[in-house]
């Protein structure tokens, strides 16, 4: 049986990123979910895909085409620091007893949410 490996995400819910590669480079988002079990995250306005959706007339819901947010690899983005206005690595700092996160070019403390 294969053991499954969770790995600990530095990037969580509602911190401002910016995308490194693909189709959407240097586009900036607040991460709405992490899933982590597959390494990807769900950015709002990133990725965005068009999905076409058949009508059901009992449930009175009409067809069209509708777009919405997909999934990006966890790798092609980081998180966007505003003093650099860069994106940036992180690391862990201990203070008071709490781990924190904090940004790797100017080892400032990362406070802010979405």
């Amino acid at each position: 049986m294969k053991k499954k490996l969770f790995f600990k995400s530095k990037i969580k819910k509602d911190d401002i990123i910016i995308v490194l590669s693909g189709k959407d480079k240097g586009k900036q988002g607040i991460v709405l979910k992490v899933i982590k079990q597959k390494y990807k995250l769900l950015v709002e306005g990133i990725n965005i895909k068009k999905k076409h959706i058949k009508g059901n007339p009992q449930k009175q819901k009409t067809g069209g085409i509708i777009k919405k947010e997909n999934l990006i690899d966890i790798s092609n983005v980081a998180i966007f620091n505003k003093e650099t206005l860069k994106g940036d690595k992180i690391n862990f700092k201990i203070l008071d007893n709490k781990k924190t996160r904090i940004f790797n070019s100017n080892k400032k403390e990362i406070i802010y949410k979405g």
